[in-house]
């Protein structure tokens, strides 16, 4: 008994040792804290690996012809973070803001949304994802030769046959503009 009451006078003294956050609104925030999933429209690509390895099935991705849109369903999301960890661009981020509570009604709205919209590529009008300039720059790093801006104007198929024109020393292939 004297081991209890010894910590219960350094509790009285002491205060207590929770944190008051609904009382107070800020509040202290572990550093490695994972919080709600962010998406960054500017890198995703739209391959779905973070919907495949989402464990809780908080993340779908709807394709149309001329975009694809990221769903997150904050409810469902376990913050695992295996869509952080498994995204090949890093367009999946997980901020330190764990304030979900929310009323009832409004679980259907806790989502967080992004839709990226694709462009027809230069070369044979196919509708794609351009490649964000961040990763092109990664990809094309000891290549000063090439114009990444026409690299990034580009769909898969066309960009592979344009690298491996730039291999074999050939000249470019020319734009579906400059055809027209």
């Amino acid at each position: 008994m004297p081991g209890f009451l010894k910590v219960l006078f350094r509790n009285l003294l002491e205060g207590p040792s929770t944190d008051p956050f609904p009382l107070v609104p800020e509040t202290f925030t572990p550093d490695r804290l994972r919080g709600k999933v962010v998406i960054d429209e500017n890198l995703c690509m739209g391959c779905g690996i973070c919907s495949y390895y989402c464990v809780a099935g908080a993340i779908n991705i709807t394709r149309r012809e001329d975009s694809h849109t990221i769903t997150v369903w904050h409810n469902a999301c376990c913050r695992c973070a295996a869509c952080r960890q498994f995204c090949p661009v890093h367009a999946i981020s997980l901020i330190p803001d764990w304030h979900s509570a929310h009323p009832e009604e409004e679980k259907y709205n806790v989502i967080e949304q992004k839709t990226i919209k694709y462009e027809p590529c230069s070369v044979c009008g196919k509708m794609m994802r351009p490649v964000p300039e961040a990763i092109l720059k990664k990809l094309y790093v000891n290549n000063d030769d090439v114009d990444l801006a026409h690299v990034r104007s580009l769909c898969p198929s066309c960009r592979q046959l344009e690298d491996a024109r730039r291999s074999a020393g050939l000249p470019a292939a020319e734009t579906k503009k400059a055809v027209e």
